[in-house]
C-alpha cells in the first residue's frame, strides 16, 4: 500500500472489496437473526429500594444512647450515606441472601437454572475436578451445586445504586416473567429481614455486655463508697448537709477550727509583743517628755502603765508650774526673794519624783515586753502544732476527695449503664430497619432479551467493522495489480489501460458482422462498438505501439502474458482488427500451440496452421481471411506438436517472420503465457516489440515481475505492459485517463 494513505485510497479499497464487506455484513445480520430466533426469551423485572437516613425513633431513645448525628456536617453526612447505600447494595449481591432466595423459591429446579453451560462444560474438561457433591444434601452443603446456582443467580441479578439519591435499583431476568418479579420481592424482603436480625442481634449482645459490666461496676461503686466513709471518719471532717452561698457543700472540722484560733492568737501575741517592745524602747531612752506623750495613745498599753503615764504627765505639769513661778518671782523680786528657795526645793523634789517614775515605767515596760514575748512564743508553738495537725488532715482530705470523686464517677457510670440497659430493652422493639420498598418487583409485559433492534444494529455495526477491517487487511495483503502505481516499481512502460466491455452485447452483434456463426466466447468489441471506451482505449494503445520505437514503426509485435486468463488473445485479435481497419495489412499468428483457440472459435476450415509450416508438413502458406476485414489475415496454430518450443526456436520460424515482415505492415504474434511455458521467450528476441497483457485485479506483481525478468533475459527489444480489464469509471481508470465516465461515447444521433 502507498505510504501516503488517504481517504480516497480507503474509498477505493472499499469499492474494490465491496463484495467482502457485503458478505460479512450479511453473515452478521443472518447470525443476529438466528440468535434472535433461537435465543430463550428472558423477562426482566425491576424493583427499587430506598435506604432512609438514620434518625431518632419517636421516643428519642437514639439521642439518649448517643446515636444522634446532629454534629455531622454535610460532607461527612453525604459520605456516610454513600457508604451505607453501597454497603446495602453489596449485601443484596451477597451469597447469603442469594442462597436464601434460591432455597425459598426453589430456583434450582426452574428452567432458568437448568440450562446447560456449554462453555463451562468444555472448560471443565481441561480443568481439575473437585470432590463430587454427595446426593441428598441441601444446597448449602453441596459446593458444586451451590457454586453453579450462585453463578447463575449473580449473572441474572443486577444491583445498581442510583447516583445522587438514596435509591437502589434491582433487576432480575428469568424465562418466567412472574418468577422474575417474585425473586426481586423476595430479595428485598430478605435484605430487610437480614437488617432487622443484625440489629436485634447487636442489641442483644450489647445488653449482655452491659449486664456483665453492671455487676462489676456495682461492686466497685460499693467498695469505693465504703472507703469514702472510712476516710471521712478518719479525717474528722463533718458535712453539714447544706450548701453555702457559692453552692458548695458546707463542712466542719475541729482541727481546722483550732488552727484558725491558733492563727488569730499568734497574730494578737505578735502585735502585743511589738507594742510592748516599742514602749520599752521609749522608756529606755529616759526622755520624760516623750514618755509622758505616750499616755492616752495606742502605745499606752494596759491601764497600770497608762496610770503611770498619767502620773508622769501630772508631775511634769507640776514641774512646769513651779518652774514658771520661779522665773516669775526671780524676775519680779530678784534672786534673794525668800520664796524662791522653797520653790526651788519643790522643783527638785518634783524632778526626783519624775525620774523615779520614769525608772518605774521603764522597769514595767521591760517586764511587759518579756511577758509579751514569752506569750508570743507559747502561742506560736501551739500554732505550729495545729498547723502540722492540719497538714495531716489535708493529706487525708485530698485522698478523701479523690476517692469520693472515683465513687461518684463509678456510681454515675453504673446508673448510666443501667439506664442504657433499660433503653436497649425498649429499643429492641422500637428500632426497625431503615429500608423501604419504593417499587416492588412486578411481572414484565414483554421480554427484555433478545433485544431484536439492538442485536440487528449491533450486527450491522460489527458486520461493517469486520467487513471494512477485513477488506483493508485483504487489500494490504493482496499484491495484485490494480493501478498504474503498482507498475512504477517494476521499471516498465505502461502502453495503455483497456477497460472492460459488455461481452453479451458483443456476442449478440458479432455474428452478423463476421457473417459467420457466433465465435463462442471470443469477443471483438472494436467491431461491435467502435465508439465504446474499450475501442477508444485500444486506439490509444495502437498509437503507443506505433510510436514505441521512435525511429521506425514496429512491424512484428509479440503479445504474451505472465499467466493464463489475462486476455492476451482478445487483445491480439482486437488490435489486429483495429490495424486492419486503418488499411494496414495485418497478419495475426496464433503462436500458442499448446492451447489453441482461434480455429475452433472462428470456425476456420483448414486444419493446417503454424505448426504445419514449422514442422514441414505443409509448404504452402494459406492464411485465413474475414470478408468484413480484407486486410486481416489469420494463421491459427495448427495441430499441437510434441515440442512447440523447439519449433518456435527454429530457423524456419525466423525466416517466416522475415518473410511476413516483407508482406505485411504488422505481424501480431499471440503467444503462450511466459511463466507457464517457455514458448514466448524464443519469440521475444525475434519481434520488434513485446507487449505483456496484465489483467486488472487478477495478475500479481510478483508474476508480472518474473515475466518481465524472463523476457529481458532473452531479448533486448522494447517491452511494454497493457493493463487489461479495468472497470470503466473506477478510480484507477480516472487516475490514468482523468475522468471516471462520460456520455461522450456512444452512437451518433440523427
Amino acid at each position: 500500500m502507498d505510504d501516503n494513505f488517504t481517504i480516497t485510497d480507503l474509498l477505493q479499497i472499499l469499492r474494490r472489496r465491496r463484495h467482502i464487506i457485503a458478505a460479512t455484513l450479511v453473515c452478521f445480520i443472518v447470525l443476529a437473526a438466528v440468535v434472535c430466533v433461537v435465543s430463550t426469551r428472558r423477562y426482566k423485572a425491576e424493583g427499587t429500594l430506598q435506604v432512609q437516613k438514620e434518625s431518632s425513633d419517636m421516643l428519642g431513645l437514639s439521642d439518649l444512647m448517643g446515636g444522634g448525628a446532629g454534629g455531622m456536617d454535610d460532607a461527612s453526612d453525604a459520605l456516610s450515606a454513600n457508604i451505607t447505600i453501597q454497603t446495602q447494595a453489596n449485601i443484596l449481591q451477597s451469597d447469603t441472601l442469594a442462597l436464601r432466595v434460591i432455597n425459598d423459591l426453589n430456583l434450582e429446579h426452574t428452567p432458568g437454572f437448568q440450562k446447560t453451560d456449554v462453555i463451562g462444560a468444555v472448560v471443565g474438561w481441561f480443568t481439575p475436578h473437585g470432590v463430587s457433591d454427595p446426593p441428598g444434601l441441601p444446597l448449602e452443603q453441596s459446593p458444586s451445586r451451590r457454586t453453579r446456582a450462585l453463578k447463575i443467580f449473580s449473572k441474572n441479578l443486577d444491583v445498581k445504586p442510583v447516583s445522587g439519591t438514596r435509591l437502589i435499583s434491582i433487576d432480575y431476568s428469568d424465562p418466567d416473567p412472574k418468577l422474575a418479579g417474585e425473586v426481586i420481592n423476595r430479595l428485598m424482603q430478605e435484605l430487610i429481614s437480614y437488617t432487622v436480625e443484625t440489629r436485634f442481634t447487636a442489641t442483644n449482645q450489647a445488653s449482655e455486655w452491659l449486664n456483665t459490666q453492671l455487676g462489676d461496676l456495682k461492686k466497685q461503686a460499693e467498695d469505693l463508697q465504703a472507703k469514702v466513709i472510712t476516710l471521712q471518719r478518719q479525717s474528722g471532717v463533718f458535712s453539714l448537709g447544706t450548701p453555702d452561698a457559692t453552692g458548695k457543700e458546707q463542712v466542719y472540722s475541729s482541727v481546722l477550727d483550732r488552727l484558725q484560733q491558733a492563727t488569730a492568737a499568734v497574730t494578737a501575741a505578735e502585735s502585743n509583743r511589738i507594742l510592748k517592745g516599742a514602749i520599752y524602747q521609749y522608756a529606755k531612752d529616759g526622755d520624760a517628755e516623750m514618755i509622758s506623750g505616750l499616755g492616752g495613745t495606742a502605745l499606752g498599753g494596759a491601764s497600770p502603765l497608762n496610770n503611770s503615764l498619767q502620773l508622769l504627765q501630772n508631775l511634769r505639769m507640776q514641774q512646769a508650774t513651779v518652774a514658771a513661778q520661779i522665773q516669775q518671782d526671780q524676775a519680779k523680786f530678784g534672786e534673794n526673794y525668800p520664796k524662791l528657795a522653797e520653790l526651788n526645793k519643790n522643783k527638785a523634789s518634783l524632778d526626783q519624783d519624775i525620774q523615779q517614775e520614769i525608772t518605774r515605767i521603764a522597769n514595767r515596760a521591760q517586764n511587759d515586753f518579756s511577758i509579751a514575748q514569752k506569750a508570743e512564743d507559747q502561742t506560736r508553738s501551739i500554732y505550729e502544732q495545729q498547723r502540722v495537725e492540719a497538714g495531716r488532715l489535708n493529706d487525708t482530705a485530698i485522698e478523701y476527695a479523690i476517692v469520693r470523686q472515683e465513687a461518684d464517677d463509678s456510681r454515675s457510670l453504673y446508673e448510666d449503664l443501667l439506664k442504657r440497659l433499660k433503653e436497649a430493652g425498649v429499643m429492641e422493639g422500637l428500632k426497625s430497619t431503615n429500608l423501604t420498598v419504593v417499587d416492588p418487583g412486578r411481572t414484565p409485559d414483554k421480554p427484555d432479551s433478545p433485544n431484536v433492534p439492538l442485536y440487528l444494529a449491533a450486527s450491522i455495526g460489527m458486520g461493517l467493522f469486520f467487513g471494512v477491517t477485513g477488506a483493508v487487511l485483504l487489500d494490504a495483503l493482496d499484491n495484485k495489480i490494480r493501478s498504474e502505481e503498482n507498475l512504477d516499481s517494476l521499471d516498465v512502460v505502461l502502453f495503455g489501460i483497456l477497460p472492460s466491455f459488455d461481452h453479451k452485447l458483443v456476442a449478440t452483434k458479432l455474428p452478423s458482422l463476421l457473417q459467420k456463426e457466433a465465435p463462442g466466447t471470443l469477443t471483438l468489441p472494436v467491431m461491435v462498438d467502435p465508439k465504446s471506451p474499450y475501442s477508444e482505449a485500444l486506439r490509444s494503445l495502437a498509437l503507443s505501439i506505433t510510436m514505441a520505437r521512435g525511429d521506425r514503426q514496429p512491424r512484428s509485435l509479440l503479445i504474451t502474458s505472465s499467466i493464463p486468463g489475462e486476455g492476451k488473445t482478445e487483445t491480439s485479435i482486437n488490435l489486429a482488427i483495429l490495424f486492419a481497419q486503418r488499411h494496414k495489412r495485418v497478419l495475426l499468428v496464433e503462436a500458442d500451440m499448446r492451447r489453441p483457440r482461434l480455429r475452433r472459435r472462428l470456425k476456420l476450415e483448414s486444419p493446417d496452421g503454424l505448426s504445419s509450416l514449422l514442422s514441414g508438413s505443409s509448404d504452402t502458406f494459406e492464411p485465413h481471411s474475414i470478408a468484413a476485414l480484407p486486410n486481416l489475415h489469420i494463421l491459427h496454430s495448427g495441430p499441437t506438436p510434441p515440442d512447440p518450443a523447439e519449433l518456435l526456436e527454429s530457423d524456419r520460424m525466423k525466416s517466416l517472420l522475415e518473410e511476413w515482415g516483407q508482406s505485411y505492415d504488422m505481424v501480431i504474434l499471440d503467444s503462450a503465457p511466459i511463466l507457464a511455458v517457455s514458448d514466448a521467450g524464443s519469440l521475444a528476441n525475434l519481434a520488434d516489440l513485446s507487449l505483456v497483457i496484465t489483467r486488472f485485479n487478477y495478475t500479481t506483481r510478483q508474476s508480472l515481475k518474473r515475466c518481465l525478468h524472463n523476457i529481458r533475459q532473452v531479448s533486448q527489444q522494447p517491452i511494454g505492459v497493457v493493463l487489461n480489464g479495468m472497470e470503466f469509471g473506477s478510480n484507477s481508470y480516472y487516475e490514468y485517463y482523468g475522468y471516471k465516465g462520460t456520455s461522450y461515447y456512444g452512437e451518433e444521433t440523427a
